[in-house]
């Protein structure tokens, strides 16, 4: 599981579609960070949920590397259900232990977004200024409504009738999430409206051609 505390109970440290962190046992298949520290020296989260505006995510094992989770002063840990979890959450891939992935994305978003003006030769900070700006703004603006149908696979959304349920878009059905895997199908008509949780800027990364991974529960 992502780390306990010492007393046997779950960190908080895994994320949801919602971008909310919260404390479960069940184990993701990603992990990442929002740009550093944000924990106190008892594995403890205060206000914050961000250093950065690099969010990123990463293998759970890379080379060998091992850290302890939440360490002290260090990054805070954060785990994922899975790709399309993360995305949901506003983080993209990591450019180091995920190169194949992060370039994919890169071109990906590139090739999504043409309005946005910007070009592989800017590097990835001018695209997570973007990405940070649709972060920040979830709260405060209305979210995107849009057609099932019309949208592309991996994309979280959730309906009117149950919003606070995050929902993947399969491209023929809805999945429900929960922090083990998801549900079973719900049927819908490609024509029922939702409300899109992913940023605008990856779902039109995703309907160029990024491909969004998907735990395996959701396959």
């Amino acid at each position: 599981m992502p780390g306990s505390e010492p007393g046997g109970h779950p960190l908080q440290n895994r994320v949801t579609p919602f971008g909310e962190i919260v404390a479960t046992p069940a184990r993701g298949t990603l992990m990442g960070n929002r740009g550093g520290c944000f924990h106190d020296g008892k594995q403890r989260l205060g206000r914050r949920r961000w250093v950065s505006r690099r969010w990123i995510t990463c293998l759970l094992e890379y080379r060998g590397w091992h850290r302890e989770v939440m360490t002290p002063g260090r990054y805070t840990e954060l785990f994922f259900l899975d790709e399309a979890t993360a995305f949901a959450a506003g983080h993209r891939p990591c450019a180091l232990c995920r190169r194949g992935d992060f370039e994919r994305f890169v071109a990906a978003w590139l090739a999504g977004n043409p309005g946005s003006g910007l070009t592989r030769a800017g590097g990835i900070d001018p695209i997570d200024r973007v990405l940070h700006g649709e972060r920040t703004r979830r709260d405060v603006t209305p979210r995107v409504l849009a057609r099932a149908g019309d949208l592309p696979a991996g994309v979280f959304v959730a309906t009117s009738g149950d919003p606070g349920r995050a929902l993947l878009w399969t491209g023929k059905a809805l999945l429900p999430w929960a922090a083990g895997g998801y549900g079973s199908p719900l049927q819908v008509g490609k024509g029922q409206s939702v409300t899109v949780l992913t940023a605008a800027s990856v779902v039109r990364a995703f309907a160029a051609g990024y491909v969004a991974g998907v735990h395996p529960s959701g396959m």
